[in-house]
C-alpha cells in the first residue's frame, strides 16, 4: 500500500472553509481529521500522530495562539501553521515568537495553501523521526546507512559537531545523503526541541530566495499583499539547514554574511532588525575553494560557514556498503508498493559495486524501488524461492548500458549529416529519424535477448509498436519472444 502524502489536524469552526480544506487536501491524498474548537484540538492532537495541525486564529474558547503555544507545549517538533482572515505585522511576529511553522491569510489560493502544507509536513516528518546511524531494520525511519570506515568517520564527526553550537558546513555528491546528516546534528543538539527548517537555495528563484530566507512586509514588492516571515524566523531557536549553498546568488550572500556576523536579519520593505537565534547548517556538493578563485562565492562567507565540516564519502568509495544499503531499500519500497521482490542475483551485487554511482545512495534507492516496482507479480513467497533479479533487469546505466546506446544513437547521425554535407540531400531529417529508429529498437531487441517485455519498458513503447516497427524494418528474424 502505498503511503499518503502526511496526515493533518485542521482545527476550524467555519464548516464551509472546513469542507473546502477537506476537498482540496483530501483530493491530494492527505488523511484528514477535523475538529471545531480549540479545545477539542489540543485532545485529537495529543490522542493522535499528526504530522501537521492547521488551525484558524479565531477559534470559540480556546483561540488560535493559545491552542499554538499548548501543542508546542505537548509536541514542539511538530509543526503548526495558523489560518486567519485578519493578517498583520502584530499577528505574524506573535505566532511566530511562539513557534508557528508558518501562517495562511484567508482567502488563500489554492497553490499556496498546497505548498505551505507540503512544507510543513515535509518538516514534521522530519522533526518526528529521528536519524539512524548505521544499519537499521526499524520501519519509517530515515538512516544513514553502512558501517564502512568511511561512513564510521562521519558518525565520529556527528558526534563531536552535534554537543557544540558551531555553524556546520555538509560537503558531498549529490545523493549522497547531507540533509540526513545535518539533521542527524540537529536531532543530537541542544536545539532539537525547536524546529529544523530546510531551504534548498538552488531550487528557489533568485528573486524569491531573500524574501523566503528573511521575509518581507507588505508592498515590499509587486505580489507582495501581506506580511511575510522568512525560514530564518520560523527557524528561530532552532536549526536552519541551507542546502547547496554553493548556488546562493553573491547579492544574497552578503546578506547571510552579515546574519552571521551580528545574528539580525532585515525583512524585504522594512527599516526593522529583527535578532535571530538559529544555528546555521549548509550543505553543498560544489566545488567552493574554485567558486571562490571565480568570483561566485564569497571567501569570508565560506570561513564563516566552515567551522566545521563534515565529509560525506560518494557510494562508490565506499561498496562495501551496498549490501546493506540494497537490503534496506528492498524493504522499504516492498512496504512501500505492497509486493515481494526477488533476491538480488550474485552477478547483479557484482554489476552494482562495479558501477560507478554518480547519483550516490539516491541512484541506488531509486534502481532498487524500480526493480521492487517491476516485480509486482512476485506476491506469494513460494514463488520467491527461485526468483532472482539478473543483470538484464536492471536499469541501462547500472547495467552498463549507457555507453552502448550513445554509441548506437551517434553513429547514424554522423553518418547521415555526413551524407547531407556532401549530397546535398533534402531528406535528411527523415532519413536519420528512420536510421536512429531502426538502429536503436535492433540493439534493444540484441541487449535484451529479444526480451520484448523488457524492449518496451526501456524505449517507453507498447508490444503493438514494438511489433509494428519489427515488421517495418524487417526485424521479426525470431518466432518466439520472451515476455
Amino acid at each position: 500500500m502505498r503511503k499518503t502524502p502526511g496526515t493533518i489536524l485542521v482545527v476550524e469552526d467555519d464548516e464551509d472553509i472546513a469542507d473546502s480544506l477537506e476537498m482540496i487536501l483530501g483530493g491530494e491524498g492527505y488523511e484528514l481529521t477535523l475538529c471545531h474548537d480549540g479545545a477539542e484540538g489540543r485532545k485529537r492532537a495529543e490522542a493522535g500522530d499528526f504530522d501537521l495541525v492547521l488551525t484558524d486564529f479565531r477559534l470559540p474558547g480556546m483561540g488560535g495562539l493559545d491552542l499554538l503555544g499548548a501543542l508546542r507545549e505537548d509536541n514542539p517538533l511538530r509543526p503548526v501553521i495558523l489560518m486567519t482572515a485578519h493578517g498583520n505585522t502584530d499577528l505574524a511576529i506573535e505566532a511566530t515568537k511562539r513557534g508557528a511553522f508558518d501562517y495562511l491569510l484567508k482567502p488563500f489560493a489554492i497553490e499556496e495553501l498546497l505548498d505551505t502544507v507540503a512544507k510543513g509536513v515535509r518538516a514534521g516528518r522530519s522533526m518526528g523521526r529521528r536519524v539512524r546511524l548505521g544499519e537499521s531494520t526499524e520501519a519509517g525511519n530515515p538512516s544513514l546507512l553502512g558501517n564502512s570506515r568511511a561512513m564510521q568517520r562521519v558518525y565520529k564527526e556527528i558526534g563531536r559537531i552535534a554537543a557544540t553550537d558551531a555553524t556546520v558546513l555538509v560537503l558531498g555528491e549529490t545523493g549522497s545523503g547531507k540533509e540526513l546528516v545535518a539533521r542527524a546534528i540537529y536531532q543530537h543538539s541542544a536545539r532539537n526541541e525547536a524546529p529544523f527548517v530546510a531551504v534548498n537555495c538552488g531550487a528557489i528563484p533568485e528573486n524569491l530566495l531573500e524574501s523566503e530566507l528573511f521575509g518581507h512586509v507588505r508592498g515590499a514588492f509587486t505580489g507582495a499583499t501581506v506580511d511575510r516571515v522568512g525560514r530564518f524566523e520560523q527557524a528561530r531557536g532552532g536549526t536552519l539547514f541551507l542546502d547547496e549553498i554553493g548556488d546562493l546568488p553573491l547579492a544574497v550572500q552578503v546578506k547571510l554574511l552579515r546574519v552571521l556576523q551580528e545574528r539580525v536579519i532585515q525583512p524585504l520593505g522594512s527599516n526593522r532588525e529583527v535578532p535571530v537565534d538559529v544555528r546555521i547548517i549548509a550543505a553543498t556538493h560544489r566545488p567552493l575553494a574554485q567558486h571562490i578563485e571565480e568570483g561566485r562565492f564569497r571567501e569570508d562567507l565560506y570561513f564563516r560557514i566552515n567551522s566545521a565540516i563534515v565529509q560525506l564519502p560518494a557510494l562508490r568509495d565506499r561498496v562495501e556498503d551496498l549490501g546493506t544499503l540494497v537490503r534496506h531499500f528492498q524493504g522499504e519500497a516492498t512496504r512501500d508498493f505492497g509486493n515481494g521482490c526477488p533476491a538480488f542475483s550474485p552477478a547483479v551485487m557484482k554489476r552494482l559495486e562495479r558501477h560507478d554511482w554518480p547519483g550516490n545512495v539516491r541512484e541506488l534507492r531509486n534502481i532498487v524501488r524500480q526493480l521492487v516496482l517491476r516485480s509486482r507479480g512476485f506476491e506469494v513467497s513460494a514463488e520467491l524461492a527461485d526468483a532472482v533479479i539478473r543483470e538484464i533487469d536492471l536499469p541501462g546505466a547500472a547495467a552498463g548500458r549507457r555507453g552502448d546506446f550513445d554509441a548506437v544513437i551517434t553513429a547514424p547521425i554522423l553518418e547521415a549529416l555526413e551524407l547531407a554535407r556532401s549530397e546535398e540531400k533534402s531528406d535528411v531529417y527523415r532519413d536519420l529519424v528512420g536510421r536512429l529508429e531502426r538502429r536503436m529498437i535492433e540493439s534493444a531487441l540484441d541487449l535484451s535477448d529479444h526480451h520484448f517485455g523488457k524492449v518496451c519498458d526501456w524505449l517507453g513503447i507498447s508490444r503493438v509498436t514494438l511489433r509494428k516497427k519489427m515488421a517495418e524494418f524487417e526485424l521479426g528474424k525470431r518466432t518466439r519472444s520472451r515476455s
